[in-house]
């Protein structure tokens, strides 16, 4: 069985997309609802805002090629906020709190 290496890889974004990834990141991230520990990673809580989607899934989009061993799952229900889910392999919840840290969420993982 090949090991995961947990690892966030920047050197896949031109200047451009690091930009714009750090600013999804932090319009995401520094002011999520509740946050929810799963067995395997984090749910954030997101606002009930059409704009915020459109930019978690574009945030979505640029994490995957930086970070491929992450799994996403997006979950809206009638009349409720967004969930935005984060998963992994073994240690991908370390791996994620040392990654939100250096963001500055206002919340601790």
């Amino acid at each position: 069985m090949e090991e995961v290496v947990l690892a966030c890889n920047m050197s896949v974004f031109n200047r451009d997309q690091r930009e714009r990834y750090e600013h999804l990141a932090e319009r995401i991230f520094t002011s999520p609802g509740s946050i929810r520990e799963l067995a395997d990673g984090y749910a954030f809580e997101l606002a009930d805002d059409p704009s915020l989607l459109v930019a978690v899934a574009e945030w979505i989009t640029l994490e995957r090629l930086c970070c491929p061993f992450l799994s996403f799952e997006l979950s809206l229900a009638p009349n409720d906020d967004a969930t935005l889910s984060l998963r992994g392999p073994s240690g991908v919840k370390e791996f994620l709190r040392a990654e939100f840290r250096a963001l500055g969420t206002s919340q601790a993982l």
